[in-house]
């Protein structure tokens, strides 16, 4: 069974399609990168995943579970992460993750907190309006929320965006890690070529809303003779591959 499956997923927005009827898998325990420019869809993906968003036609299962009619037993072995979502500002580190916890029904929930903090290096931060906090906290404290529940399915949204590379990279190993301990499935959408290269086991670049190339990081570079996903992407971007074959013929 594969952690995540799509099959014709489509969202318009009045006479707008932002996704074009989409179709992956995304095996258990696998990263799968999702890349595009602003308006390939990427986010709108996430949201239909998270069942945020109703898709205007298509299926999404996620472990088994058809979102559409079975989404909430599905969401309580999933869970999500984007440093443009915003913890409640007024509320301690601490309070956020405890209003999570039972969200999602934590058992010892106390003890998870403190075990997360201690992970990702918040003890300190716990008693700390979630406000005062700088970027790279709000980073741990959103991903120690994205991890409350032990999820099965992880989806990030841009993680280590604004970053600092030090920070960046602590993210990362981090993510790296849990995965491996933790046989997590990861949907990771970034502009972060590097960042995709080093996460990824495959990758679906995303142009108006239709996937138009697949594939490891290994593969589309070979595929494109380039050195880095970031001439790849750019090459997608501007069209520039079909102008190397045509000018070639």
């Amino acid at each position: 069974m594969n952690a995540i499956d799509v099959a014709g997923l489509t969202k318009r927005y009045g006479s707008i399609l932002a996704v074009d009827g989409l179709a992956f898998s995304v095996p258990m325990g696998a990263t799968l990168g999702l890349l595009g420019g602003n308006g390939a869809g990427k986010t709108t993906t996430i949201a239909m995943l998270l069942g945020l968003l109703i898709p205007t036609a298509g299926s999404i299962q996620v472990l088994g579970h058809d979102m559409a009619s079975d989404r909430f037993a599905a969401l309580q072995r999933m869970n999500f992460s984007s440093p443009y979502v915003s913890l409640p500002a007024r509320l301690t580190v601490a309070e956020n993750l405890r209003i999570y916890g039972h969200l999602y029904d934590v058992p010892r929930l106390e003890h998870r907190i403190g075990a997360l903090a201690a992970e990702l290096d918040l003890t300190e931060l716990l008693g700390r309006p979630a406000g005062q906090l700088s970027a790279g906290q709000k980073t741990r404290v959103a991903l120690a929320k994205a991890l409350i529940n032990r999820p099965e399915v992880l989806l990030l949204d841009e993680p280590t965006a604004s970053l600092d590379p030090d920070t960046g990279d602590w993210v990362r190993t981090w993510l790296e890690r849990y995965r491996a301990e933790s046989g997590c499935t990861i949907l990771l959408a970034s502009h972060n070529m590097a960042e995709v290269e080093r996460l990824c086991d495959d990758v679906l670049m995303l142009k108006q809303g239709r996937i138009v190339d697949r594939g490891s990081p290994t593969a589309l570079l070979g595929r494109y003779g380039r050195d880095d996903l970031e001439e790849v992407f750019l090459d997608i971007a501007r069209d520039r591959r079909a102008a190397r074959a045509e000018a070639a013929t």
